[in-house]
């Protein structure tokens, strides 16, 4: 019996930016990594100020600890171009590229969105930034402008404009990041491991309930499941687990300094929030 299929067609339009940035990476070398979060600490955190009414999504959380760990591992916050001649840059800031669950042209799609200097950036300011890319309209926000525009662009146009904004290490930082976060935390995935064209890419997993031992006891706590992918061109194995292990430590160590100020040393005015998209919550 023959199967059936609807008639053959050219990738939609609205991918297309994908298409592009999949072909770009193809001189990666991605080399996977996981671990279990233990978001006891994150919950209760995400409690105490929703009582506030403050709300903060989990990938703020991984955002704001993630790039304080890469601010100190320059080698890991950092990107590599070129074949046969490259070079390597690392980047004083620390841009935090987060992918997006969108419509674009009634499409469903992912898109991506920078989010700049995250090193010096309190949970507020990182929630807000969440929320500007997560309420706004793709087909109407002007960050999106450029990706409009491939789309319209012929494709063999749009693939050389595409390496032309993204390729050259000077641009690189401010038009894809230095590292890269994205979650399917949503639905009932636990294992996420995703290359997100940065040397260091966070794949986040659902939170559900596990055993875990405390202390020598069995107990029930809330886990993520964390995972990192890096490039093993710029950097090697030893450091990514050191920094894969770091953002773990910041999430089960997150909470308020004696004084009453968040560990980045903000106002707690800090808060939680669920789940805020598909690839982005």
């Amino acid at each position: 019996m023959s199967s059936r299929y609807t008639a053959a067609a050219r990738p939609a339009r609205e991918r297309l930016h994908t298409l592009y940035f999949l072909e770009g990476i193809r001189a990666f070398a991605p080399v996977f990594l996981d671990t279990e979060v233990d978001m006891a600490h994150v919950r209760a955190h995400r409690a105490q100020e929703r009582q506030e009414g403050r709300r903060y999504s989990v990938v703020t959380y991984v955002l704001h600890t993630a790039a304080r760990v890469l601010d100190t591992h320059p080698h890991a916050n950092a990107a590599m171009h070129g074949r046969f001649r490259p070079r390597v840059a690392e980047y004083t800031s620390v841009n935090g590229k987060l992918t997006l669950d969108a419509t674009v042209s009634g499409r469903r799609v992912v898109l991506s969105a920078v989010l700049p200097s995250l090193e010096r950036a309190g949970l507020e300011e990182i929630q807000r930034q969440v929320d500007h890319y997560r309420d706004g309209v793709p087909d109407e926000m002007p960050e999106f402008a450029g990706v409009r525009t491939l789309h319209k662009l012929p494709r063999w146009l749009g693939r050389r404009a595409f390496r032309h904004t993204v390729g050259p290490l000077s641009a690189r930082a401010e038009r894809l990041g230095t590292f890269s976060v994205t979650s399917l935390g949503h639905r009932p995935v636990d294992g996420f491991h995703s290359v997100g064209g940065t040397t260091i890419t966070l794949g986040l997993g659902r939170i559900t309930d596990r055993p875990v031992v405390r202390d020598g006891i069995v107990t029930v706590a809330p886990v993520m499941r964390l995972s990192l992918s890096f490039d093993h061109r710029v950097i090697d194995g030893a450091e990514a687990a050191d920094v894969l292990a770091e953002v773990k430590a910041g999430l089960e160590g997150f909470g308020p300094t004696p004084d009453g100020r968040t560990d980045d040393g903000a106002d707690r005015t800090d808060a939680a929030e669920d789940l805020v998209g598909s690839e982005e919550r």
